[in-house]
């Protein structure tokens, strides 16, 4: 088995939830959004992370809103809604019970 390709996939399955905490500081454009994912050790490139923005918002879960920039286009800056702020509620219940079980199982008997 790929050791990278497993940790890749552990990574790619907590990133909605990760990206529903970094908003819940506050607003945030997707590159502020992607330097605290790095700082977290959560290797992300735009690529992956415009979609996953897209999807989100697409399920009420985030929205935006443009500001113009004095150097360049304008720009898309991200927030939480109040059904994203609940389902991150709820994914932050499952993480503590599935952290829990991860815990558990590697504990000698």
């Amino acid at each position: 088995m790929d050791i990278e390709n497993a940790k890749a996939q552990m990574r790619k399955g907590v990133l909605e939830f990760c990206i529903l905490g970094v908003l819940q500081r506050g607003e945030a454009y997707p590159s502020d959004i992607i330097g605290a994912l790095k700082e977290a050790q959560l290797i992300v490139v735009e690529g992956t992370l415009y979609p996953l923005l897209t999807r989100l918002k697409n399920d009420g879960l985030l929205h935006y809103r443009w500001e113009e920039s004095s150097s360049g286009p304008p720009r898309k800056y991200y927030s939480i809604t109040e059904e994203g702020r609940q389902f991150l509620v709820e994914l932050q219940k499952t993480w503590d019970t599935l952290s829990y079980a991860v815990t558990k199982t590697q504990q000698p008997q």
